[in-house]
């Protein structure tokens, strides 16, 4: 029995090619480089005049220029200190030191700047002071539940409040304990927003609720400025410290950076980033309900097998997948083949059933079944129509023997 010269064999892949790849995803990239750009190029802009809240440098409207500017034209030093040797190593005797977030501080730095504190004849102002640094930084003063900044009266005998009238004052409120003297003023729900602590001689500690005092957007409204500049200017040198997270003294525990980071990122983010997980969650039980079994429905049209032939003839050729093309064209010839040769459908696939059958039914045939039924993929497209043509011509000659 002669038999035809096997097919060369070769592999056919199917997945997709960089020209395919890049087809579907360019849209995608198009957006994702316009919006770094624009990112860049805003950035770019507003980096030159752009400082954070409080900045003395700032001229946006929760920056602090205007008021450093008043103060310097009062004679007033400022040094911007943004770490806390810079912030301890400018503060001596007639030093005013403002802190405007003793929060973000970890425990080792509160304790070195309590230390400063103490050997300072100044004055330390801390703003928005909560729970985290009361005890270290102003013994003797508790937080209590925060409410919103409004119009406040001093209703206090402190010189600095009564001379500035009404301020907009609020946020953090204190507890003074029994026996401590301090001066409470600007009460809210029957607790202060600004505490001043008397140390000893000429040093004190002033705690502010809220910083909005010191904004450039209330700096002109109520005696926001009168009592900014009495608190701050009393001293002829003023120490504006920004405490950094990228502070090199700051103490690297897990805790205190983890607590810091997100006192950094302002509370609607954190509610809108729930709701986007919330809205996430009913996109994916929306997505994946089953409503009941799966139910046959007929179609609206009637479509001819050969178009639905066509169409996923045209989809392997769109894909070069020859050898899943292949594959199915011998898995069917192998399926028809089998009951004309007496073998049981579930063992059609089985070449050692279903060749010793073929090989007994057609004894003198010029083709390989092996090769045919069983061999490699196609290595182009005319080898796998002539496979086709050499499978049909195989089924034919087992029927018509």
């Amino acid at each position: 029995m002669s038999s035809a010269a096997p097919a060369p064999a070769g592999t056919t892949s199917t997945a997709p090619s960089a020209h395919r790849i890049w087809t579907r995803v360019r849209g995608t990239a198009l957006v994702v480089a316009l919006v770094l750009i624009g990112g860049l190029v805003l950035a770019t802009v507003r980096s030159a005049d752009a400082h954070g809240a409080l900045d003395p440098r700032s001229t946006e409207p929760h920056g602090s220029r205007a008021v450093a500017e008043l103060l310097r034209q009062r004679g007033v030093t400022l040094t911007l200190a943004t770490t806390l040797d810079e912030a301890t190593a400018a503060t001596s005797s007639g030093t005013t030191l403002l802190v405007t977030a003793p929060d973000l501080l970890t425990d080792a730095q509160r304790s070195t700047l309590r230390s400063t504190m103490e050997n300072s004849t100044g004055r330390t102002v801390l703003l928005g002071a909560g729970s985290p640094s009361l005890g270290t930084l102003a013994p003797g003063v508790t937080g209590a539940p925060s409410t919103t900044v409004t119009n406040l009266s001093p209703a206090c005998a402190l010189p600095a409040a009564t001379r500035a009238g009404s301020v907009d004052l609020g946020g953090e409120r204190y507890e003074v304990a029994p026996g401590t003297t301090a001066d409470s003023c600007y009460p809210s729900g029957g607790r202060p927003t600004l505490v001043r602590l008397p140390g000893t001689g000429t040093t004190d500690t002033v705690l502010l609720g809220s910083p909005d005092i010191l904004h450039n957007a209330r700096l002109d409204q109520q005696g926001n400025a009168s009592l900014a500049l009495q608190l701050l200017g009393s001293r002829p040198h003023l120490v504006w410290y920004l405490p950094s997270l990228y502070d090199a003294s700051a103490d690297a525990s897990e805790d205190d950076t983890t607590g810091n980071f997100l006192a950094l990122i302002p509370s609607g983010w954190l509610w809108g980033t729930l709701q986007l997980a919330l809205a996430a969650l009913l996109a994916a039980v929306w997505r994946g309900r089953r409503l009941g079994p799966l139910v046959t429905e007929r179609l609206p049209v009637a479509v001819r097998a050969s178009e639905a032939t066509e169409g996923r003839a045209r989809l392997y050729r769109k894909a070069n997948a020859r050898d899943r093309a292949a594959s199915v064209l011998r898995t069917a010839t192998r399926t028809r083949l089998a009951p004309l040769l007496g073998v049981p459908t579930r063992d059609a696939h089985s070449p050692e059933l279903l060749l010793p059958a073929l090989s007994a039914r057609l004894p003198g045939t010029t083709a390989d079944p092996k090769h045919l039924l069983f061999g490699p993929a196609p290595a182009d497209d005319s080898t796998l129509i002539r496979l086709a043509d050499q499978l049909d011509a195989l089924e034919r000659e087992v029927r018509t023997s």
